[in-house]
């Protein structure tokens, strides 16, 4: 369980880690890479986050059934014993 959330992250921590090396490289050793390429990176990264989060909702609708007020008293009212 713990290393298939590891490998869920993985991607994700890889390309920040690409964006940061890319900015220090750029920085402090002159190296020129033209800004598309980080745009390009931090596209790929909402994606990635983006599909981790949709995998997420369908599985928690999957495994929880939010309803109303209204249909929580309803359902509740039909197992309520009856008072007498």
């Amino acid at each position: 369980m713990v290393m298939k959330k590891i490998l869920q992250y993985e991607f994700y921590v890889f390309i920040g880690m690409l964006m940061v090396v890319g900015t220090v490289a750029k920085l402090i050793f002159g190296i020129d890479i033209d800004s598309d390429w980080f745009w390009f990176i931090a596209g790929v990264a909402l994606v990635l986050d983006g599909s981790m989060n949709f995998v997420k909702q369908r599985q928690f609708k999957s495994k929880y059934k939010i309803i109303s007020r209204k249909e929580f008293d309803e359902v509740w009212s039909k197992l309520e014993p009856t008072k007498k």
